[in-house]
């Protein structure tokens, strides 16, 4: 008897177990839906500028656990978080919708009407060309919070690949990425910017050096260098001898820039005179003179470094604390070579954009005889340059670090840099 009601009680707990089973695949089936774009964000709450948790792709499948306005909150990849309505498909639309047909009609027809808003719209702008309203950092996925890829500059022309709300995934070169839509130009603003070009252009011819001629000045020396930038290490465009005339239509920083038989270039001021010069006897004495004038500019560029070095950490020493960004060169953020070409560009000397271009920029300087204001260059090699500073004084430097700790000074004395050091220049 005892046997009977056991077998019994095994019966029923099975059926029960069963039963239970039955309905529990029907609540995952009801509760499954599938990803229908073709990257879509999970996200830490109910908020399109949320955190993002994970990323899904296009017919992944994810398990829905409720629905609050138009997000529904899932479970994927063992991750609990949030998608919006329209990036998934329920495997049962009524599961979330019983209580309020009328709204659940609205919503769905609502949906309709925007995914075919999107469609007209995707289809209105594939493969578009338009231009960038202002600089701006081109996104992995759109969001705000997303990694950046590439910075895209103002009126850089690029071409619509999708619309997606407020974002448009845009592709520059071979670079695809998004952007928030109000930074791309509208129609009338990509032909403002047309029609200034083109004025621009058609007035180019008008703005020609005769406009801005300062003064006509002469060569007072027997052979000058015309060079393609103010300093003694730019490339020289063209030798003038004695008493070539030239128009000058610009003066700074002890430089004339001027323009001579259709050639441009910078000519330093104390070669140039406002009268021609004797070519009889007494130039013999001009020459002596001219002599005495270059051996005193020779001096005072001997002493100068020190001086004018100290100018340029003082000026450095100002943007302490301001961020490392990759690729920024100022005013508030830098990179290593941004912040060096930043600071120098202040104090009229121009240098290469990168580490390893501004190690070819002046004169080379032994460690020994390191300045204040010199450059420092830091990687593994000559040919391998990774990091540059500016030379400070007592064994430190000021640089654009990284992005924990940004502009900064730092020791050379020893630690990374001392066994890092490759060498150093000086520019000025």
């Amino acid at each position: 008897m005892k046997s009977k009601k056991n077998i019994k009680s095994v019966i029923i707990l099975a059926a029960i177990g069963i039963i239970t089973l039955f309905f529990l695949n029907i609540s995952l089936a009801a509760n499954t839906a599938t990803i229908n774009v073709e990257t879509a964000n999970v996200r830490e709450t109910e908020d399109s500028e949320g955190k993002i948790l994970v990323q899904l792709s296009k017919d992944e499948q994810v398990e829905v656990l409720e629905k609050t306005n138009n997000w529904y909150k899932v479970k994927a990849k063992g991750i609990t978080g949030y998608l919006r309505e329209d990036l998934i498909t329920l495997k049962d639309e009524n599961t979330f919708n019983v209580t309020n047909e009328e709204q659940t009609t609205s919503t769905e027809e609502a949906k309709v009407e925007n995914s075919e808003k999107k469609n007209t719209e995707q289809e209105n702008t594939q493969e578009a060309k338009t231009l960038v309203a202002k600089n701006t950092k081109l996104k992995i996925v759109p969001a705000i919070n997303a990694t950046d890829i590439i910075e895209v500059k103002e009126n850089e022309e690029v071409t619509i690949i999708e619309t997606i709300n407020d974002w448009v995934c845009i592709k520059t070169g071979t670079t695809k990425g998004w952007i928030r839509k109000e930074n791309l130009k509208e129609e009338k603003q990509q032909e403002q910017t047309q029609n200034q070009e083109q004025v621009a252009d058609a007035n180019n011819e008008e703005n020609t050096v005769e406009e801005t001629v300062l003064k006509t000045l002469y060569v007072n020396t027997e052979t000058v260098n015309l060079r393609k930038e103010a300093n003694t290490n730019s490339e020289i465009v063209a030798r003038l001898s004695v008493n070539t005339a030239v128009e000058v239509y610009a003066e700074e920083n002890n430089w004339s820039k001027v323009k001579v038989n259709e050639k441009e270039g910078y000519i330093s001021s104390s070669l140039l005179s406002d009268k021609k010069q004797e070519t009889s006897r007494s130039m013999s004495t001009s020459r002596s003179q001219l002599e005495q004038q270059q051996t005193q500019q020779q001096q005072s560029t001997t002493v100068a470094p020190s001086t004018i070095g100290a100018n340029v950490v003082e000026t450095a020493r100002q943007y302490l604390g301001c961020a490392y960004v990759y690729g920024a060169s100022g005013p508030s953020s830098f990179d290593c070579s941004g912040f060096t070409s930043y600071i120098f560009r202040l104090h009229g000397v121009s240098l290469s954009r990168t580490a390893a271009g501004q190690y070819s920029n002046g004169v080379y300087v032994s460690r020994d005889q390191l300045q204040p204001g010199d450059l420092v260059m830091f990687g593994t090699s000559t040919s391998n340059i990774t990091h540059v500073a500016i030379y400070i004084g007592g064994g430190q430097i000021i640089h654009a670090a990284n992005k924990s700790t940004g502009v900064t000074i730092s020791t050379i004395t020893s630690g990374y840099y001392n066994n890092r050091y490759v060498g150093a220049r000086r520019v000025m």
